[in-house]
C-alpha cells in the first residue's frame, strides 16, 4: 500500500504566490482587452500547492457562498479539473466571473491559514482558472430536474437574480427572468468593463442558466409593463424574487451639477460597456468625449471610470477623492492597475464646485485640501476641510462615482414595505411584506459585492423553497444522514397534496 502523502506545512510549500500574468500597461492602457491573461496549467497547479487543506477552513466561512475550497484545490492537485468545478457549481454557477471580480482579498484570502505567515493562497485565481477551463471544455452543471409545478418569476438578471434563478430552477421549477435592458447580465453586463470581466464570459454563464431551463425576457421593465400584483395575480406566478440592485446614482448637491459633460459614473458604464460606445462608430451611442476626465471618488465603480476614460481617448484622467490612498474603498489590484496606466490622483481633496464656461460646459472644478480627523460611523478617518487651500482641477467632463442608491420604481408600483432609505424591506429569509415576493442583494442591503448579491440570492431561493413547501436537504452539516437521508426522516414517507 502506497504510503500517505506527506503533511504540508507552511514550511514545505511555495513561499511565493504565484504572480498573475498581465498585459504591459502602456499596450492595454488603450485598449479594452483583458489586463489580467489567465492562469497556465503550470501557475494553477504550483499555485494549489500553496493550499495546507486545513481540517478546520477558514476560507469556507470567508466565502459568501460556502465554496468548499480546499475541496476544489485539492482535486486542482489531483488534476482532477472536472472535480474541481463540480465542486465550485455546487454552491457558485459563476465561478469564471466570481474568480474575476470578487474581492477575495477581503473574503476567502482574507482569512487563509497561510495568509499568516506568507501571502494567502489565490484562491480568486485558482477559482478564475477552473471556470474558465469550464467554459473552454463545455462544462456545465445541469442535474436531473423533476417539475414541481410551481411558476417562479424573477425580477433583475444581475447576479442575486441568477443565483436565485439557478437554485430555483434545480428545484423544478419554471423560472423565467425578467431584465429591464436588452441584454441579461445586470451590473456584470452594464457596470464592469472588458477589461476586467469580457462580455464573453457573462454570455457563457448565462446559457448555462438557460441549460437549467430558466428562460430571459429581456426590455421588459416590472413596475412599468407590469407589477409586482400583476406577476402574483394575473399572470401566474407561485413565488417572485426581486433582484433589481441599486442603480441610481448619488450626487454631491454642489453648484455646476447640472452642466453639459457631467454624468454619473453609472451612465458612463452603462453607455460604454453595454450600448459599445466604445466602439463608435460602429456603434452611434452617444458619449461626451473628454479630453481631461476628473472623476470624484475612489472606489471600484470609479476606478472602472477613470480606466474607461482613458481607453476612450482621454488625454488626462484625475482621481479627486477626500480621503487618502490608505482608506481607497477600491480593491488593491484594481487602484494598482489604475495608477499603473497614468490615472493621476488627488488624495485629500473634496470638490466644491463644478466650473462651466459662457456655454454651459464643464471646464473645471474647484476643489479644497482636506485633512483626517477622528474616525466617523464608517470607522474611516473623517475628511476635515483645510481653509485657503482651495485649487481648481482642469476637465471637460467630471463623473460622480460616490455611491448608488435604491431604483424607486419597483417600490412606487407596490405595496412593499421600503425602510428609510428606500430599500425593501426583508426578514431573515429574505421575505417581504408581500406574500410570496422575496428580494436579496443591493435593493436590500445597498451597494455590496458580486458574491454577496450571490449569497442573497441563494438565500432567497431557500426561503422561497420553504415557503413553497419543497423539500430541500438540511443545510446543517451536523445532522446525521444515512444514505444521503436526515436519520430523523427515515421513517416517512414524502407526499404531495393534489
Amino acid at each position: 500500500m502506497a504510503s500517505a502523502a506527506k503533511k504540508k506545512t507552511i514550511r514545505t510549500i511555495p513561499q511565493e504566490r504565484t504572480p498573475m500574468p498581465e498585459r504591459d500597461p502602456k499596450e492595454r492602457a488603450r485598449s479594452f482587452q483583458e489586463v489580467a491573461c489567465g492562469y497556465q496549467p503550470e501557475h494553477a497547479a504550483r499555485e494549489a500547492e500553496r493550499c495546507l487543506l486545513c481540517p478546520d477552513p477558514k476560507c469556507i466561512e470567508g466565502c459568501p457562498v460556502s465554496i468548499d475550497i480546499p475541496e476544489f484545490i485539492r482535486r486542482i492537485t489531483a488534476k482532477d479539473y472536472r472535480g474541481a468545478y463540480d465542486t465550485i457549481a455546487a454552491t457558485n454557477l459563476l465561478p469564471a466571473i466570481c474568480g474575476r471580480v470578487c474581492p477575495q482579498e477581503s473574503q476567502c484570502e482574507g482569512v487563509c491559514t497561510v495568509g499568516e505567515s506568507l501571502e494567502p493562497v489565490a484562491i480568486g485565481r485558482l477559482e478564475r482558472w477552473v471556470g474558465d477551463l469550464a467554459l473552454a471544455e463545455g462544462w456545465s452543471s445541469a442535474p436531473y430536474i423533476e417539475p414541481s409545478g410551481f411558476r417562479v418569476g424573477i425580477v433583475g438578471s444581475g447576479p442575486a437574480g441568477m443565483a436565485c434563478a439557478a437554485d430555483m430552477a434545480k428545484a423544478g421549477c419554471d423560472v423565467t427572468v425578467y431584465e429591464a435592458f436588452q441584454e441579461p447580465g445586470g451590473v456584470l453586463k452594464y457596470g464592469i468593463p472588458d477589461f476586467r470581466l469580457p462580455n464573453p464570459v457573462i454570455d457563457a454563464e448565462i446559457e448555462n442558466l438557460r441549460k437549467l431551463g430558466v428562460k430571459f425576457e429581456c426590455n421588459t421593465l416590472v413596475g412599468r409593463l407590469f407589477t409586482l400584483s400583476d406577476m402574483r395575480d394575473e399572470m401566474g406566478y407561485h413565488a417572485v424574487f426581486i433582484g433589481t440592485g441599486a442603480g441610481y446614482p448619488s450626487m454631491m448637491g454642489i453648484p455646476g451639477e447640472s452642466l453639459n459633460g457631467v454624468l454619473s459614473a453609472n451612465e458612463l458604464l452603462t453607455r460604454c460597456n453595454l450600448m459599445r460606445a466604445r466602439d463608435f462608430p460602429k456603434y452611434d451611442t452617444p458619449l461626451p468625449a473628454g479630453k481631461r476626465v476628473a472623476v470624484i471618488g475612489s472606489g471600484n465603480t470609479a476606478m472602472d471610470a477613470l480606466r474607461v476614460s482613458l481607453r476612450l481617448s482621454a488625454e488626462k484622467v484625475t482621481c479627486v477623492y477626500r480621503r487618502s490612498r490608505a482608506e481607497s474603498p477600491a480593491r488593491a489590484e484594481e487602484l494598482h492597475h489604475a495608477e499603473q496606466e497614468g490615472i493621476e490622483f488627488h488624495w485629500l481633496a473634496n470638490p466644491l464646485e463644478i466650473l462651466g464656461d459662457d456655454k454651459g460646459n464643464v471646464r473645471g472644478m474647484r476643489c479644497i485640501r482636506m485633512a483626517l480627523g477622528e474616525p466617523d460611523s464608517s470607522g474611516r478617518p473623517r475628511p476635515v476641510p483645510m481653509p485657503g487651500t482651495e485649487f481648481e482641477v482642469a476637465a471637460d467632463i467630471v463623473v460622480f462615482a460616490i455611491g448608488t442608491n435604491a431604483n424607486p420604481i419597483i417600490g412606487q408600483t407596490s405595496a412593499l414595505a421600503l425602510n428609510k432609505r428606500g430599500y425593501i424591506q426583508a426578514d431573515e429569509n429574505l421575505a417581504t411584506s408581500m406574500a410570496g415576493v422575496f428580494a436579496g442583494g443591493d435593493i436590500v442591503t445597498g451597494a455590496a459585492t458580486v458574491i454577496q448579491a450571490m449569497g442573497a440570492g441563494r438565500k432567497a431561493a431557500r426561503g422561497m423553497k420553504k415557503y413553497l413547501g419543497i423539500y430541500q436537504e438540511d443545510a446543517d452539516s451536523k445532522v446525521e444522514t444515512l444514505f444521503g437521508i436526515p436519520v430523523y426522516e427515515h421513517n416517512f414517507t414524502r407526499l404531495r397534496a393534489a
